[in-house]
Formats: structure tokens, C-alpha cells, sequence
């Protein structure tokens, strides 16, 4: 498939957009350590490549260590990335620091909050950038580590900003950090697989109230169109069921939960 041709393993384009210093920060010391510590198996660069024009790229969660590998894509394919995440992050004192300086976008899941993070992900689509969604919400529960169902957030977003969303499959951070696991192997070096694939077909959602139905079947569809990348990566066939962690921890207090 043309669009999922493997991409130089340090390739980089330019951003077409400035950063700022904490940005430029993690970029320094980060990048080069992913180049020396990990292997790349990069595909479909160029369906991020939308210059000009927000995206919102929906990627599957296997590991802590999947964030660095995902950024590391992206910002390589000249598209920064903001990433949606956990608050609780943010709340660690020097890490949080870095983050928001970064312009990464804090999620408040199980409030009222979580709204506000939709919101500052659609401005800063419609500002031109690229929003790093998991709509899985966690690291995947499924036993083979497959995507879970997912959450409204990533369509909402593209269907009130009219943004593409791009599905990204990625493979191999769970080998470096085991899902809910305290380890970090990163030696031997190991293949960080990531595949974008062409931007999912919601043309005609788009126009739609967004009620539960619009956005389940939007959400559907992002999923569907991230496992078929993951099951090209692996070889092999997702199950024929997606895993619904909710159907064995029940439901969230708060509804809202769903819209990030």
C-alpha cells in the first residue's frame, strides 16, 4: 500500500509550525536517545502531513513507553503533537511543568472537567495542529493487547472541527515496559512499529447532531480502522469481539467520562 511505505528510520521534516523552548526542551533530550536505544518500523508519514490543516490522530495503548514512541513518529513526520493525558500526570511537580510549557493538554477524567479538555483540543485543532488522541482512555485491557472499545473523544473533536482523524497503529513499547508493569527493558534494542493509515471516512457523520449514535459510530469506525493496522503489523486477526473493560468494571459514576 503507498501510503504505508516504510519511512527512513531518522528521517525528519522540519515543523511547519514554531515551538516553544519547553517543546524544544523534550525534543532535545529525548530524540536522541530513542535514535541510539530503539529500532524504528515507520509507515504512512505522509498521511500526517496535512500542513496547514488540524488532524487528530487516534492510536491505540499498549504501554507508559508508547507516548515517547508515538511523539517521536509524529514530530519526525513534521507534525508536533499534542498529546491528551492523565491529569495525574501533570501533577507531578517538574514533570507537569514540562508538559504544560509543552502546550499538552490535561485530561480530568470521571468529572465535569473532562469537557474542558475537548475544548482545548478543538482550538488547537482548529489552530492547525496535531491532537494525539487514545480513545481507549488506558493501556489496553484485552489479554492479547489488542484496542479496547473506545471513547467519544477523538470523534467529537474531528466532527466539530471538520479535522481528519488519522488512525495510528503502534507495536513494541510493550516489549520495553510490560502493560502495568514496574520494568523497563530497553536493551537489546527493540523495534518501535508505527503505521498511520489514511484518514478514517466520516463524511457522512459530518453534518449530523452529535448525539450517542453519531459518535458510537464514528468512535466504531476509528477503531476498527486502528486494529486493521495493528493486525497488519502483527500478522495475525484481532479477535472478533473488542474488549469492553466497562462490561467487567461497570459503568463510570459520570457519563461524561466518555468525552475524552
Amino acid at each position: 500500500m503507498s501510503e504505508l511505505e516504510p519511512v527512513g528510520s531518522a528521517r525528519r521534516v522540519r515543523p511547519p509550525v514554531a515551538i516553544g523552548p519547553w517543546y524544544l526542551f523534550c525534543v532535545a533530550l529525548l530524540r536522541p536517545w530513542l535514535l541510539l536505544l530503539t529500532k524504528r518500523d515507520w509507515r504512512g508519514h505522509k498521511n500526517l502531513r496535512v500542513h496547514g490543516e488540524g488532524i487528530v490522530v487516534a492510536v491505540n495503548h499498549t504501554s507508559w513507553f508508547d507516548p515517547l514512541a508515538t511523539a517521536h513518529f509524529i514530530y519526525d513526520a513534521g507534525r508536533p503533537p499534542r498529546f491528551l493525558g492523565k491529569v495525574a500526570v501533570f501533577d507531578v511537580p517538574l514533570l507537569g511543568r514540562i508538559l504544560r510549557g509543552a502546550g499538552q493538554i490535561p485530561v480530568y477524567r470521571e468529572t465535569r472537567e473532562a469537557v474542558a479538555a475537548v475544548t482545548a483540543a478543538v482550538a488547537a485543532v482548529e489552530a492547525g495542529e496535531c491532537v494525539v488522541v487514545y480513545p481507549e482512555g488506558t493501556i489496553t485491557r484485552d489479554p492479547g493487547l489488542w484496542p479496547m472499545t473506545g471513547k467519544t473523544g477523538a470523534a467529537r473533536i474531528s466532527l466539530v472541527t471538520g479535522a481528519p482523524v488519522v488512525p495510528l497503529a503502534v507495536w513494541g513499547p510493550q516489549a520495553v515496559i510490560g502493560p502495568y508493569r514496574k520494568e523497563f527493558r530497553i536493551l537489546p534494542r527493540k523495534t518501535m512499529h508505527a503505521w498511520a493509515g489514511a484518514p478514517v471516512d466520516l463524511d457522512d457523520l459530518r453534518g449530523r447532531p452529535l448525539d450517542s449514535e453519531t459518535l458510537r459510530t464514528a468512535t466504531d469506525r476509528i477503531m476498527a480502522a486502528v486494529t486493521e493496522l495493528l493486525e497488519q503489523i502483527r500478522g495475525e486477526a484481532a479477535p472478533a469481539i473488542r474488549f469492553d473493560r466497562h462490561r467487567i468494571h461497570g459503568p463510570k459514576a459520570d457519563p461524561r467520562e466518555s468525552e475524552a
